[in-house]
């Protein structure tokens, strides 16, 4: 699918044509899904460089800019998710010649909302520059799709950050490491594009539209500053969720030892009345001896309760669990 849009300072041509160069018109040729032979055509037609294309064959997903004989070559990424896991990346390839500008992509990309808000009729800004200006505004509109990305992604953060009061649970681990993932992707992409438009401040000499490209460039550059703070974040509440693991462990570990130490002398004294060659005859010919050494036994059950609430090791999970709700309560007022 092709779509040829002209316009110079007068007009506006919606279903404009390549030849419309002739007559001074700055034309925007916009193609989805194309072919091989649909881009060998286009290569025919603007004399665009081999590599360039086969990079677009290839559907190279890399953000790049080459400056070119006859033309400069650029590749963006659009993003969005496509669902709460999963991050759809996909590529818009830019040719941008002398008064011609030519964008590939796929049909998961729209152009289109960026293209009919830049030519509505209040817009007359765009009509007025030359065919540069229109690359970078939909640059710029590509760059304004991001934050979406970072707006979810905060969500998300905010999320979790609530949920690290709660008791941990496994499949948590696995939804921070995607969310994770997604913020180190997204700052990698963004720096990417953050040189791209470095290039471009660079090559660029037009006041107004070095002006437009700073503004551009600030823009990408807080999203930057944005997502690597969430980076941050997001290490943190892993710490976090780590830390209260490992305090569940270490209190599960504490009550088991605590058994384990009860436990211990009825056992011994139970396997030394079950040895072989002691007759418990002996024991039920003393009266009240077998309630003697169940006696024995609870007297011993009730010494060691008593010495671990003293030494504080048992009954205090409660207390300090109370203290950490009324803490995080007093904070949060």
């Amino acid at each position: 699918m092709c779509t040829i849009l002209s316009y110079n300072k007068d007009q506006v041509k919606v279903d404009g044509s390549i030849e419309d160069l002739k007559e001074g018109f700055s034309v925007w040729v916009d193609v989805i899904d194309p072919d091989e032979k649909e881009l060998e055509n286009l290569s025919q037609k603007f004399s665009l460089n081999q590599d360039a294309i086969q990079t677009c064959v290839n559907k190279s997903k890399k953000p790049e800019i080459r400056q070119l004989d006859s033309h400069t070559f650029t590749v963006v990424v659009d993003m969005k998710n496509k669902d709460p896991e999963t991050l759809l990346i996909e590529a818009v390839y830019f040719f941008l010649g002398k008064n011609w500008l030519l964008t590939i992509h796929s049909n998961e990309v729209n152009l289109k909302q960026i293209g009919e808000r830049l030519f509505n009729i209040q817009n007359e800004t765009i009509k007025q520059r030359r065919i540069d200006a229109l690359y970078y505004n939909i640059l710029a509109g590509l760059v304004s799709k991001y934050e979406q990305l970072l707006t979810a992604l905060e969500l998300s953060v905010n999320e979790y950050q609530r949920r690290s009061f709660v008791r941990p649970f496994p499949a948590i681990f696995e939804s921070i490491d995607i969310l994770s993932r997604q913020a180190i992707m997204l700052r990698r992409q963004f720096w990417h594009v953050r040189n791209i438009i470095n290039f471009l401040l660079h090559m660029e000499k037009d006041k107004e539209d070095v002006k437009y490209i700073e503004m551009v460039y600030d823009d990408i550059s807080q999203l930057i500053d944005f997502v690597e703070s969430y980076e941050g974040t997001i290490n943190s509440i892993r710490e976090l969720y780590v830390a209260k693991v490992s305090l569940q462990i270490n209190e599960t570990m504490r009550i088991l030892t605590i058994f384990t130490v009860i436990l211990l002398p009825l056992a011994l004294i139970a396997g030394i009345y079950g040895m072989n060659g002691i007759d418990l005859k002996n024991i039920t010919e003393i009266p009240l001896g077998f309630l003697v050494v169940l006696a024995t036994m609870a007297f011993m059950v009730v010494g060691f309760v008593l010495f671990f609430i003293k030494k504080r090791w048992i009954l205090v999970g409660r207390e300090n669990s109370e203290k950490e709700s009324k803490s995080v309560n007093k904070s949060a007022d």
